[in-house]
Formats: structure tokens, C-alpha cells, sequence
């Protein structure tokens, strides 16, 4: 099968079930033949096909070029949804993409509070944009700093009297932990099905440890932390230490929380 072919012309082309679909893609994976990140959108879009119904309420944290909100829509046809991107260019790009829907879109930085904060800005490669400045992966990246409107995911619900969530996603180049507290409320309140980036090159860069991730979703907010292929496989969720470990090695680093 060549390398040109897309993770989702692969599934259509082998009609596989869910749990074989899981266990191919990880084999595409370390023969070369798809890339980490088509990976985990295949495993994000498996996700909500299997928990999204037609009424859900999303919020898409991150939502960069709007791959994962289309699907989310495609997904809950009657379903509200919430997407937040700060990115000045990727921003006005989704007003366009998105005009004609009813998406809530917030040129917004969600975090643990509201203000005004400095933003590194990642001309040559907008995805690795957040709120401090991440490592590269290449040397010849070029950024700015600029300036954006921070606010917590609660408030923002709080103001549009939403008052459920069904499913959040967040990808927000190590900030992750920051828009997680900012959320408490919800997710004590909703327990919503959450798949979330956290990794090495980043997460390190807000002195976040796996450690406080891991213990403030299960202790504080009373959910169970998965790999996403093992949450489709029903497998076990994951303890502290494997966690933790996933992280350091940089095996995996997407992840699903939920009760």
C-alpha cells in the first residue's frame, strides 16, 4: 500500500471493523506508512463516531484549520458547538470556512484565567503557536510575540448559558493543563468525553509534569485517562505511572479522559 494513500481511503479501502481498523493504523505507524499525527485524527474521528450523538454539545480547544470541528458536525448534524483558535490568520480563516453554521468561534486563548497575555506566534508554522514558546522541530522556524485575549472554558459557558458538554478537544501545544483547570467546572459537572495532546517539546515548556495532568484529571475531576486506540479496543484506562512513562518516552502523546 503506498505512502500517498490517506488514512481514510485505507479504511474505506479494506472495509475494516473498528478494532481491526485500531491494530492496522498502529501498524502503519511503525512501518513508516502514515504519520503520528494522521494517526490520532483517524483514532479522534473513531472516537466521536462512537460517542457523539446527533444532539452533542463540542468544543473544538485548538481548532487550528477546523479538520476536527468539520467532523464533529458531520458527526451531531443538531449538535452546538464551541471552537477557540488565537491564531490571527487561522482565526479569520475559520470565520470564512465557517460563516454560514452556527459555531460559536472565539478568538481566544483558553487558560486557568482571564487577561491579556503575550502569544508566540509561529509565522512559519502556525500549529506550533501557544502562549509560551514550544521547541522545534526544525531549525529555521520563524515567530513574533504578539498579544491575545485569555479566558477560561467555564466563563465562556457560563456566559452562552450552556450548561452541558458532551466532548472536548484540546491541542494546544503544552498548554493543555492551563485550559484543563479552566474547565474544572465542567468536568467535575459533565464528565465529557476529552481527548487532549500532551507531549514532550511542550507541556515542559509551562513546568507542566504528566504527574499534575494525570492527578488533577482522576483525583479532581474523576476521570480515567486512556491511550485512544486502547479506549476503542476497551482496553484498561491507564495508572500514574504508565502515564507518566508515555509521556517521558514520547510513545504516545494524545490521550482520552473520561469517567
Amino acid at each position: 500500500m503506498g505512502r500517498m494513500k490517506t488514512v481514510k481511503r485505507f479504511i474505506a479501502d479494506c472495509g475494516i471493523r473498528l478494532m481491526g481498523r485500531t491494530r492496522w493504523l498502529s501498524v502503519l505507524v511503525k512501518v513508516g506508512n502514515i504519520s503520528k499525527n494522521a494517526y490520532y485524527n483517524a483514532l479522534t474521528e473513531a472516537v466521536m463516531s462512537r460517542v457523539l450523538k446527533p444532539n452533542a454539545v463540542c468544543v473544538d480547544v485548538g481548532c487550528n484549520r477546523g479538520l476536527v470541528l468539520e467532523q464533529m458536525m458531520r458527526l451531531a448534524p443538531n449538535g452546538r458547538f464551541l471552537a477557540f483558535e488565537p491564531v490571527p490568520d487561522l482565526y479569520n480563516s475559520l470565520k470564512k470556512q465557517f460563516a454560514c453554521s452556527d459555531v460559536l468561534l472565539f478568538s481566544l486563548a483558553l487558560s486557568d484565567r482571564a487577561g491579556v497575555s503575550s502569544f508566540n506566534y509561529v509565522t512559519s508554522n502556525p500549529s506550533y503557536s501557544g502562549l509560551k514558546k514550544r521547541q522545534y522541530d526544525r531549525p529555521d522556524e520563524t515567530d513574533c510575540q504578539i498579544e491575545v485575549q485569555t479566558q477560561t472554558l467555564d466563563a465562556v459557558l457560563a456566559s452562552h448559558s450552556i450548561r452541558h458538554v458532551d466532548f472536548i478537544k484540546i491541542d494546544v501545544e503544552g498548554a493543555e493543563y492551563l485550559v484543563l483547570k479552566g474547565a474544572v467546572d465542567c468536568l467535575q459537572r459533565d464528565k465529557p468525553v476529552v481527548v487532549f495532546e500532551h507531549g514532550k517539546g511542550a507541556a515542559e515548556c509551562y513546568q507542566t509534569r504528566p504527574e499534575e495532568v494525570y492527578a488533577f484529571l482522576t483525583d479532581v475531576c474523576g476521570l480515567r485517562v486512556f491511550l485512544l486506540n486502547d479506549w476503542l479496543l476497551n482496553k484498561r484506562p491507564l495508572s500514574g505511572g504508565p502515564f507518566c512513562r508515555q509521556f517521558h518516552t514520547g510513545q504516545n502523546y494524545y490521550f482520552l479522559a473520561c469517567p
